[in-house]
């Protein structure tokens, strides 16, 4: 399962014989893929990461800004987890999802995300640099809410600064703990709730955007550490630990 493999490939859901047919860089594998007259809004904050300018600029500055609020980085971020089939959700412009594909060390890499932009820019890196294409690894356009995996089939998932953007991280979570094999792990990096929410989504660091897209800050979810560590309990996830750096916070679960 590659980049080649995938352009211009026909899927078909065996439970409910929907086609899907990849004539982009990705697979489109929303309930939406293949509908023309209708469009479903989604909230600001997701919307928000669907556009070209924000997809250009995550990995030219946008991104870099997250270590004011204590992300150290992406090879101190850097996690590898469990071998066999990785998933990195709302991946972004694969920033992790190219270092996992060139660590050799899965067997398949999923990089998927809501963001069409998101993902065309991700190939565009991908071209760029070292990451071969022919590597194991394919880009996905999915709902993190409606993950389009059997039950029990993936190994590992990955989630880089991506749950304070998810519409219902309660609903997310629950794909993912389902999805997951038993003993399969899933790691996550967030922005801890702070009383000022200082940072990279502080009032004035979104001030210009807020003028584009309206007030996008005030929906973001913001959690402190125990709400984490209840929310992935709630949903099946065991041996919980945590790494925690001003208002960064890594965590991982495991599912039994």
């Amino acid at each position: 399962m590659n980049l080649p493999a995938i352009y211009r490939s026909g899927f078909k859901c065996s439970k409910c014989n929907k086609s899907f047919t990849s004539k982009d860089v990705f697979l489109d594998l929303t309930v939406t893929s293949g509908i023309k007259e209708y469009s479903e809004l989604k909230p600001a904050r997701t919307e928000l990461f669907r556009s070209p300018l924000v997809s250009f600029l995550y990995e030219r500055g946008w991104r870099q800004n997250f270590n004011r609020s204590g992300f150290p980085g992406r090879d101190e971020e850097f996690q590898s987890v469990a071998g066999g089939i990785l998933v990195d959700v709302s991946c972004g412009s694969g920033l992790f999802s190219r270092k996992f594909a060139s660590s050799g060390a899965y067997s398949s890499v999923i990089a998927l995300d809501f963001s069409e932009n998101m993902l065309r820019q991700c190939y565009d890196y991908i071209k760029q640099e070292e990451t071969p294409m022919n590597a194991n690894l394919a880009l996905v356009r999915a709902d993190i809410s409606r993950l389009p995996f059997a039950s029990c089939s993936i190994d590992a998932i990955h989630a880089g600064a991506a749950i304070h953007c998810w519409p219902s991280p309660s609903n997310a979570i629950a794909e993912i703990s389902r999805v997951l094999k038993p003993g399969g792990v899933f790691v996550a990096t967030t922005f801890l709730s702070t009383p000022t929410n200082s940072g990279l989504f502080s009032i004035d660091a979104l001030k210009p955007l807020r003028q584009i897209v309206g007030p996008v800050n005030s929906s973001y979810n913001f959690f402190i550490e125990g709400e984490l560590e209840d929310l992935c309990r709630s949903c099946g996830l065991v041996n919980y630990s945590s790494k925690v750096q001003r208002s960064f916070i890594m965590f991982s679960r495991q599912k039994p």
